[in-house]
């Protein structure tokens, strides 16, 4: 494998915080969320970054390279705009699904979630990663991430489930340190023998986050100050191997400018001051057909139904309120349920900005949300997602104010563009019938 190109220290660019990252010193890249960028109308400030030499990186989230489905032909083509657009030495993406599309109906997570560390989960993996390195211009990484739960009956750890990964496509890793301390107070996963299990000459970059810890588990939040134990992580990391390019994640509640610039300095710290051990003996390279032939293309496809059908009954346990199948913790599964409700009600405040003033506020906005989003999944994206909730409230004669159910009534008629429900078409003509 081919060294990777140096990076060097960088920042995940967001809209919100553009001007700040611009002022930034010493910084040498950033990361852009793929997903949020147009090829043909990049952000004045990521092309005043590429003005000055400083290197774009596109990171997707929506890929789900993980899930039982092949890749979206369309999603790869889009990627690789972005990468061309950018300049890009290479696209990222993560491990992990995001949907299901079988049995239908198809569902959302909104959120990234693990997949299964067993033999048919990897197979499916392998060849979605072939699918993609063969359709993207650049190399790709795939990110670990963060889990709140573990899946029952799995067959390997996550060190060798990286290993063969990268033994089988020559995808390329990149380690999130945060994520790694994540998974070591919600999973028991010991980051030091992560790192000694996985071939770090595959690494890309890293990722370096915050969040915190609440009744024992592990919120990565990207929205909090990188914290000690996981810069600590990093400096574990460090003493394996110089990393071509880390990078530091903020997505929501922003700091001033001087904090981000701080956070940075810390990272660099670490980076400049941990000094290589010398590398431990390797564990014996394995052909992976030694442990189990492959599959023929029907057992290949064998094993994607299997997977979607483990992957269609958590996501619709944590979407859609069926029940939790069996061997997971439901305690667990309970927190991620919460988190994954209350992370679509954020994004579609976002979309919507309108809905919390609507509806009196930010915290009965979120209580009704909430209760819609109980036993109801997402479908068609954030913004049909805000017109089901204002749909679901307004057959519900909610909310109880008659000033605010009309002005629900409007936003609702104004972006519907069709005919509201019978009982709104009612309720509005009564409306018009006592004001005139």
């Amino acid at each position: 494998m081919k060294p990777m190109a140096h990076l060097g220290v960088g920042i995940g660019w967001r809209p919100e915080i553009a001007d700040a990252v611009e002022r930034l010193p010493g910084l040498d890249w950033v990361e852009v969320v793929a997903e949020n960028i147009c090829p043909g109308h990049l952000p004045d400030s990521l092309l005043r970054l590429r003005e000055r030499g400083v290197r774009v990186v596109p990171h997707g989230v929506s890929l789900g390279l993980g899930g039982a489905h092949r890749p979206d032909p369309e999603s790869l083509a889009a990627l690789g705009e972005r990468a061309v657009a950018l300049g890009a030495p290479l696209v990222t993406e993560h491990i992990a699904f995001v949907r299901t599309t079988a049995p239908a109906p198809a569902l959302e997570a909104g959120h990234l979630l693990p997949v299964p560390r067993t033999r048919d989960a990897l197979d499916v993996l392998c060849e979605n990663v072939r699918i993609a390195q063969d359709a993207l211009p650049v190399p790709l990484a795939l990110e670990n991430i963060a889990a709140l739960f573990s899946w029952p009956g799995e067959e390997m750890t996550e060190g060798e489930f990286l290993t063969e990964l990268v033994e089988r496509t020559g995808v390329r890793l990149l380690i999130d340190v945060a994520n790694l301390h994540t998974n070591r107070v919600n999973r028991g996963e010991d980051p030091a023998a992560v790192l000694d299990a996985i071939p770090l000459e595959a690494l890309a970059y890293v990722h370096v986050a915050g969040g915190f810890e609440r009744d024992g588990v592990w919120h990565d939040t990207h929205a909090h100050p990188v914290p000690g134990v996981v810069l600590d992580v990093l400096a574990e990391l460090r003493r394996r191997v110089d990393p071509p390019g880390v990078l530091l994640e903020r997505d929501d509640d922003f700091p001033p400018e001087g904090e981000l610039a701080g956070e940075l300095d810390a990272i660099r710290g670490v980076v400049n001051s941990a000094a290589l051990a010398p590398s431990p003996p390797l564990p014996a390279s394995r052909d992976a057909a030694q442990d189990r032939a492959p599959h023929t293309p029907a057992g290949l496809e064998a094993a994607r139904t299997r997977v979607g059908l483990e992957q269609a009954a958590l996501l619709s346990a944590l979407v859609a309120g069926t029940p939790v199948p069996e061997g997971f913790d439901r305690q667990r599964i309970r927190v991620q349920t919460r988190a994954l409700a209350a992370k679509r009600a954020g994004v579609v405040a976002k979309v919507a900005p309108e809905l919390p003033g609507i509806l009196g506020g930010e915290k009965p906005y979120r209580e009704a949300f909430l209760a819609y989003a109980r036993n109801r999944p997402m479908g068609g994206g954030y913004r049909r997602d805000a017109l089901d909730f204002a749909e679901h409230l307004l057959i519900r004669d909610l909310p109880a104010d008659p000033a605010a159910r009309r002005r629900l009534t409007e936003w609702w008629q104004e972006r519907a563009g069709v005919r509201p429900p019978r009982r709104i078409v009612r309720w509005a003509r009564a409306l018009v019938g006592r004001a005139a």
